[in-house]
């Protein structure tokens, strides 16, 4: 089990493949999406890793969060989740993740919240058909009709279809095809719609009911920090090549 990564909805557009033909995409951009914290078995009862993604002002980010961000040496992050992983699969603190952790064509699962609608009634939020038009009928155009039976049982079950707050719910989407990815901008195409609106935070895991490919990295695909002899060593080509 790989540990998964947070991202945030840009929008929709769309692609052409080989073909011809257009496919519709939802675009997530990953910033900065680092190992914060790891829970062990011995410690925590349990293996998984936590991720922090985007930046925080730290004035906005509470003692104890500063604190928990300092131990890990990362910049206060806007998002904080945490993935389950195998014992195999645990990834080093401080370290960062790239779009490269998923391959074109992989499925995945993702989770985000849905757009809230507010209060709706049964048609808009259950699909009902509504009331006649006529023929007696005066003031219940869109409503539900009866809601229980009779003295036995004299309740309303839970549960039952009626107005009420629509949307704003968490929700997971399974099997979802990863399109194509880009490093340079630290970006992932998904095929059709994700739930959340733009610029929410949204999770995308492995598929639970797809096979892993064989050629996704394991336990992830971690971003190389240039050491500092090689970056003098770099030094002087840029500037002869300028």
């Amino acid at each position: 089990m790989r540990s998964g990564v947070i991202a945030k909805k840009v929008g929709m557009t769309r692609i052409y493949n080989d073909a011809g033909e257009h496919v519709p995409v939802t675009v997530l951009q990953m910033e900065n999406c680092q190992v914060v914290a790891q829970r062990t078995q011995e410690k925590n009862g349990y293996t998984a890793v936590q991720l922090g993604v985007g930046l925080a002002k730290v004035k906005n980010t509470s003692k104890a969060m500063r604190g928990h961000f300092a131990s890990a040496s990362v910049e206060p992050k806007a998002k904080v989740a945490e993935f389950r992983v195998s014992a195999d699969n645990m990834i080093d603190v401080g370290a960062e993740i790239t779009v490269e952790h998923f391959v074109v064509g992989q499925k995945v699962d993702v989770t985000g919240t849905t757009i809230g609608k507010g209060f709706q009634g049964v048609i808009k939020r259950h699909h009902m058909g509504g009331g006649r038009a006529t023929h007696g009928n005066s003031v219940s155009h869109r409503t539900h009709g009866s809601t229980g039976q009779r003295q036995d049982p004299g309740k309303v079950f839970k549960g039952k279809h009626m107005a009420g707050h629509m949307g704003d719910t968490r929700v997971t989407t399974q099997n979802v095809e990863v399109v194509s990815t880009d490093a340079d901008r630290g970006l992932i195409l998904i095929r059709g719609a994700v739930p959340g609106s733009k610029g929410a935070w949204i999770l995308v895991r492995d598929a639970a009911k797809v096979a892993l490919p064989a050629n996704a990295p394991k336990p992830a695909a971690i971003r190389a920090v240039a050491t500092d002899g090689a970056a003098k060593n770099e030094a002087p080509a840029t500037e002869g090549a300028e």
